[in-house]
């Protein structure tokens, strides 16, 4: 129970952020999304996401409600009225108040385990939980239920603190994304990945097939439980981007139940930056492909430099935004992409640390849009783990790619 000193604070925090959301400019900013999501020409649109950083930007300290319950409800509202007070991006805060759907899965029979850092946020090393093919049996296929119960009740519970401040909305699973090599990676271990590639290829490719399968049949149940929702909106779509689209939902949709037709979904295979564009295609996106294509719109890509991998990426069924990561060549990648599908640039974070040398940020996010001229746009400015305490630096980032879009 939310005590009244912190419903007070909550309640006009939820009045500034439907101020906000309400506002011409976001009006505007929606209208700009769905320009750009349908391949219309104009300028690059730009999203901030500090992830990592956030720690420094709005610590546990800015926080003044008690209830740790009321705390996280807090810091969501608050990140949203920073976003829009802090950067000069085009990130959309909407007036509304998303009470997810308390949906349960029962995973995969195994979970992967790790080596920890001894340092703080440090990197981990993997402890492989499956060492040789008996060991698949371990694995069964995950199963969803949905309690309606727990759902009915956040959903009174958030219609009584917020229902005559923000639009209070009941979301099912609105981020479809598929991760088959991040999973098998975290049972198997990277390097066990990258030798059985070579050494023992059926075996990989009988547990690609297993995942393939076991993700099939949980949007299966997602469809038999009416578990899925719209994301043509502001939810985030593929590795950066949004859902604003005029395109979908497909025709023919009935509001009571969504369909995978109806909505955007994602993949990526980061795991294999390193190998060739056959070995990727071969052992990871010909199964994403066939798990995309029910789907009205997709993604592909993430942290993976896919400059010479286009060519695959580019058959992908209803393929709408691509990563082009930090280490991609920009021009080639420009090149091979053209306007066939968003050109969703994610700019090198390290700019964030160190001396901000802001000449040089300026030309580095110059030269990504004269390479990109011809395509459809985007700057994701990402995988931000610090900012060294330094906030302001993200502030005067977007300040200077808004001046370099503006310049054309």
């Amino acid at each position: 129970m939310i005590s009244n000193p912190d419903r007070a604070i909550l309640r006009d925090l939820a009045r500034r952020v439907a101020e906000i959301g309400r506002s011409p400019e976001m009006a505007r900013r929606r209208a700009e999304w769905k320009r750009h999501n349908g391949l219309r020409a104009g300028k690059p649109l730009m999203l901030i996401f500090p992830e990592g950083s956030w720690v420094e930007l709005l610590p546990d300290s800015a926080l003044t409600c008690q209830d740790e319950h009321a705390r996280r409800i807090e810091w969501d509202l608050r990140h949203r009225i920073y976003t829009y007070e802090h950067f000069a991006s085009d990130n959309v805060v909407d007036a509304e108040w998303v009470v997810q759907k308390a949906i349960r899965n029962t995973g995969w029979g195994l979970e992967p385990k790790h080596h920890d850092s001894p340092e703080t946020r440090g990197a981990w090393a993997f402890d492989p939980v499956i060492r040789e093919p008996a060991d698949m049996a371990k694995l069964h296929f995950p199963e969803i239920t949905h309690d309606e119960v727990q759902t009915a009740r956040a959903h009174e519970e958030a219609l009584e603190l917020f229902g005559d401040i923000l639009d209070v909305k009941v979301k099912g699973v609105a981020h479809i994304s598929f991760h088959l090599m991040n999973l098998w990676t975290g049972l198997r271990g990277l390097e066990q990945t990258m030798a059985d590639m070579c050494e023992n290829p059926e075996w990989l490719h009988d547990a690609m097939a297993f995942l393939e399968e076991g993700h099939r049949r949980m949007i299966e149940q997602y469809v038999a439980l009416n578990l899925l929702s719209l994301n043509n909106d502001n939810t985030y779509c593929s590795t950066g981007g949004n859902g604003w689209v005029d395109e979908l939902p497909a025709p023919g949709f009935d509001p009571e139940r969504v369909r995978p037709c109806d909505m955007w979904a994602s993949a990526e295979a980061q795991e294999l930056a390193q190998v060739s564009p056959r070995m990727h295609y071969e052992f990871s996106m010909q199964y994403e492909k066939r798990l995309l294509e029910p789907f009205g719109l997709t993604g592909y890509g993430c942290c993976e430099d896919l400059t010479n991998k286009l060519a695959d990426v580019l058959t992908i069924p209803h393929i709408r935004r691509v990563s082009i990561a930090p280490m991609a060549n920009v021009e080639r990648s420009a090149e091979r992409l053209g306007s066939a599908a968003i050109y969703s640039w994610k700019p090198d974070p390290s700019f964030l640390i160190g001396d901000f040398d802001e000449p040089r940020l300026r030309s580095y996010v110059r030269h990504a849009m004269h390479a990109a001229r011809g395509c459809v746009m985007e700057m994701i400015l990402k995988d931000t783990h610090t900012c060294e305490h330094h906030p302001e630096r993200f502030d005067r980032w977007t300040q200077v790619a808004r001046e370099v879009i503006e310049e054309g």
